[in-house]
């Protein structure tokens, strides 16, 4: 996906996946356009991907867990990611799954990226967000916490926590 540095200007997408100009620059040759994008007036991705992003292999994003008290299996699967500040004015983001069926929302504060930024250099991406968030979910389906709640707020500690015992299990399954 392509930004442009100009004020207005945007990218339509073809079906294969060619940036063309769009907008004011829709009259520029298809050449004419690559020379611009070449020339630096649009640039590709402006979030390289990080390199912990290659050992998150999605253990969270469709699991099953066994409930402690019922001994039943639950199927979780991950259905959705919020900004929750967009919709309900709060500092996290917010994970919806589905427990059989059911949806519950899993709440990582956003202070939680700015700490581990600092502590470690790296970034929490979206998809390690999807990890942390489903680790919590299934640690607390196992441990018989249940699900007497639709929404779980974790704190900036509970977050790192569950990141680092997420990578762990990620690392350990065999490639």
């Amino acid at each position: 996906m392509g930004i442009s540095r100009g004020a207005s200007a945007s990218l339509v997408f073809t079906p294969r996946e060619m940036p063309r100009p769009a907008g004011e620059n829709a009259g520029l040759r298809h050449d004419a356009a690559e020379k611009i994008m070449n020339a630096g007036v649009w640039t590709q991705p402006v979030c390289p991907r990080h390199t912990l992003s290659a050992i998150v292999s999605v253990m969270f994003e469709n699991f099953t867990a066994t409930d402690r008290w019922t001994k039943k299996q639950v199927h979780c699967v991950y259905q959705a990611q919020i900004v929750a500040i967009a919709t309900r004015h709060a500092d996290a983001v917010d994970y919806k799954f589905l427990v059989d069926g059911r949806r519950v929302w899993v709440a990582l504060p956003h202070p939680a990226w700015v700490e581990y930024k600092k502590r470690t250099g790296r970034v929490i991406t979206d998809s390690l967000g999807v990890e942390i968030a489903g680790h919590y979910l299934k640690t607390m389906l196992e441990s018989g916490d249940g699900l007497g709640s639709e929404m779980f707020s974790l704190t900036v500690e509970e977050t790192l926590a569950h990141l680092d015992a997420a990578v762990a299990e990620m690392q350990a399954q065999p490639a």
